[in-house]
């Protein structure tokens, strides 16, 4: 995959004499409960001590605090509505397709709690009034629903279900491939497998054309 990414429309940077911010509602926190460091330090405590370890000895003494601190930063999804990225567009009026490619993708396996990681592209084409948004508001996007326990089939069908509720597109698509620890480091130890799922909505999932083309950009090196 090519590291640069595609874009034909869209900038946080856009001239608010050349276009019309429009401002959505505010979005709720996604689960309503905050962090518990303390809780969450306790649980590496019991967890270190049920895998056999000594968690006073010198070198763990602090791990609890720092992989409560580490996992706090790794699931921040759950701590906002990732949607709410999406709440400032812009009306430019273009009618093409919107792409940003390989955006770097970290998320955890709600299985096993263990890493997986790859690239998301997302693209849309925009509604009838051709509204748009920041390219870097995708990037974020991909990363909210990445930072929570996840299956990557699900992590797909959000974003691209994200992108048609809050920009209102003709169509959208969402592929991303991701290698798995759980499958590199344990199980069936196969590290370099690539994984690679796909949600396409609307027009790019109904008009062959399009799709293709999309598909298309997206796969070119």
């Amino acid at each position: 995959m090519s590291a640069n990414n595609g874009a034909s429309a869209g900038s946080d940077t856009a001239s608010a004499d050349a276009s019309v911010v429009v401002e959505a509602p505010p979005i709720a926190l996604s689960t309503g409960r905050p962090f518990d460091q303390a809780r969450a330090e306790a649980a590496v405590r019991e967890l270190l001590i049920a895998v056999g370890e000594d968690p006073d000895r010198p070198g763990l003494l602090d791990t609890p605090a720092r992989v409560a601190r580490a996992y706090r930063e790794t699931f921040a999804g759950l701590y906002t509505e990732p949607d709410s990225v999406l709440n400032t567009t812009f009306d430019e009026g273009h009618q093409e397709l919107v792409l940003v490619r390989d955006i770097p993708m970290y998320s955890t396996c709600e299985h096993h709690l263990v890493s997986f990681h790859g690239v998301a592209h997302v693209g849309y084409i925009p509604g009838p009034q051709g509204r748009v948004t920041g390219l870097s508001k995708l990037a974020r996007l991909v990363d909210l629903y990445a930072k929570r326990p996840q299956v990557q089939e699900r992590l797909t069908s959000q974003v691209a279900d994200a992108v048609m509720r809050k920009l209102d597109p003709r169509g959208a698509i969402v592929v991303v491939e991701a290698e798995h620890l759980c499958m590199a480091m344990r199980g069936i130890r196969k590290p370099g497998a690539s994984t690679t799922t796909s949600a396409v909505r609307g027009l790019l999932q109904t008009n062959a054309s399009s799709r293709a083309e999309a598909l298309d950009l997206i796969l070119r090196k």
